[in-house]
């Protein structure tokens, strides 16, 4: 359609926007759990595995918000959601709706889609490359 032809060049930097924004949101998960930031009305216990995925939801968001070395963090996020998904989220209920585990659904094949191409617009990774 010859509306939307024109977008296309756009690609990359909507690609980067996307990128940004996802880490963005991802960071705030890891500073909940590790720093209670923003403050939860449940503050999270922290044992070993609420730990273990608040520094890598913090770090790796940190990552892959300046688009540093994003597909190998993408791919460890994206197996982080998938197993937070199965081991919180499923046992409750088969539903994502019921679970409330549409949003670690999304991280998840985002941050797999950001493996496949990569970073975008506005990465670290670009000049590492250029």
């Amino acid at each position: 359609m010859k509306l939307f032809d024109g977008l296309s060049r756009f690609q990359p930097q909507m690609l980067g926007v996307l990128r940004i924004i996802t880490a963005l949101q991802f960071i705030e998960h890891g500073s909940q759990k590790l720093f209670n930031f923003p403050v939860s009305a449940e503050a999270h216990a922290l044992t070993g595995l609420t730990t273990t995925a608040g520094i890598i939801e913090f770090a790796g968001g940190i990552l892959l918000a300046l688009g540093l070395l994003t597909r190998p963090v993408a791919f460890l996020l994206a197996g982080e959601m998938a197993i937070a998904y199965f081991m919180a989220h499923f046992p409750r209920d088969f539903f994502p709706i019921n679970n409330n585990g549409d949003v670690a659904i999304s991280f998840c094949f985002i941050f797999l889609y950001l493996v496949f191409a990569g970073a975008g617009a506005f990465a670290l990774d670009n000049r590492r490359n250029a």
